[in-house]
């Protein structure tokens, strides 16, 4: 029996695998189980930033193995209260709050924004995703996700997404937060523009809600910046991040501004395992290693070379960094050739791949992508 028959007898068929099974990582490359090497394009969902299994992160993960890994937030642990003060450093926020995954730091970023305000409704965007629990679900926009599970909660209004004007239509002195993706990933990696986040804030000012950015897709480097919000020059309110966190280990958090901050209270909202030694330790390991190693700007400097090299083969691409959205036809065929030809890349849509490959990439490896790409494209286009 092989493994994707053993799958198929254990696992509820929640996914959509693609036929191959993995089983080693080694900076931007993936193995499987019969040797073959893929370029990794990927990266766990913008998760692995820093390469698989990065030798800094390996070792600080296992020393903190070996001492502490779970102890519960009853009590105190130095590896939160560290990785609390090194984000205030990057992110300018004031007070966190450690979870588990995007999608539980988007549902504590609601509870927030409700406790906070006073108020009920929440305002998203056409085309968000910000996760598949029922507060999470119940800001994102395809109905598809949403209409298997509702009632979700309610009110939520949805906006259209970089439309200022829609905007001003939506929101006002009900509205408990307004939650935006600075560059929306699910829906095929579209930047909001200077102009929509700006009109954001000037609606906050008028109307008293919070601003969220859902930063869990576009945080720890991803965009070029260390956070997408740093494109805007602005401060959210309230904070959601996720996936690069940990380069690949599960944690998120939530960062809040301090007048957030001193309107909760003990007790209102926790989280068994967020913030354990363990998954702390990976969150310091990865930002130790993005900043020594310059990952930031490598984000920014290898991103602009990727769309460079899409546009000489005639593909029109967008995004911010290494998190690119590249316009094709029939990319979920381009996904299973790419395979095939030793590539591992996502699609959003039939028309749209996404490229989200670890911060660590470089030029070679950017070639080797973009010369499978310029072959498929033209055999399936």
């Amino acid at each position: 029996m092989d493994w994707f028959e053993r799958e198929s007898k254990v696992l509820i068929r929640f996914y959509r695998r693609l036929p191959v099974v993995f089983v080693k990582g080694e900076g931007c490359w993936l193995y499987d189980v019969n040797g073959k090497k893929y370029l990794d394009l990927v990266a766990g969902i913008a998760t692995v930033s820093i390469g698989h299994c990065h030798p800094h992160f390996i070792k600080r993960v296992r020393e903190q193995l070996e001492r502490l890994v779970h102890i519960s937030n009853l009590f105190y642990t130095t590896p939160q209260i560290e990785l609390a003060e090194r984000l205030q450093k990057i992110t300018g926020l004031d007070r966190f709050f450690f979870c588990n995954s995007g999608a539980e730091a988007v549902e504590a970023s609601l509870k927030i924004a409700r406790k906070v305000t006073g108020r009920k409704k929440f305002v998203a965007f056409t085309g968000s995703f910000h996760g598949r629990t029922m507060g999470a679900l119940s800001v994102t926009w395809k109905e598809k996700f949403r209409k298997p599970f509702e009632p979700l909660i309610k009110p939520v209004e949805f906006a259209k997404f970089n439309d200022v004007h829609d905007l001003e239509r939506k929101v006002d002195d009900e509205t408990a937060a307004v939650i935006v993706e600075p560059v929306q990933g699910e829906a095929g990696v579209y930047p909001a523009t200077r102009d929509f986040i700006k009109a954001i804030f000037e609606e906050r000012d008028e109307h008293g809600f919070l601003v969220i950015f859902d930063e869990v897709q576009t945080g720890f480097g991803r965009t070029g910046r260390w956070f997408a919000k740093d494109h805007f020059r602005v401060q959210p309110d309230v904070m959601a991040m996720a996936k690069a966190m940990g380069s690949g280990f599960p944690i998120g958090g939530v960062g809040v501004k301090e007048e957030v901050a001193e309107r909760l209270e003990a007790t209102e909202h926790a989280s068994t395992f967020g913030g354990n030694p363990l998954a702390c330790t990976a969150s310091l390991a990865t930002i130790e290693v993005i900043e020594n190693e310059g990952l930031v700007e490598n984000s920014e400097r290898m991103g602009e070379y990727f769309r460079k090299r899409l546009e000489e083969i005639g593909l029109n691409s967008r995004g911010m960094g290494l998190m690119i959205g590249v316009e094709v036809e029939k990319a979920f065929d381009i996904v299973r050739e790419s395979l095939n030809k030793g590539v591992v890349i996502n699609a959003t849509s039939e028309e749209t791949l996404r490229l989200v490959p670890p911060l660590i990439i470089g030029k070679e490896e950017v070639d080797f992508a973009v010369d499978v790409l310029s072959h498929l494209t033209k055999t399936t286009g």
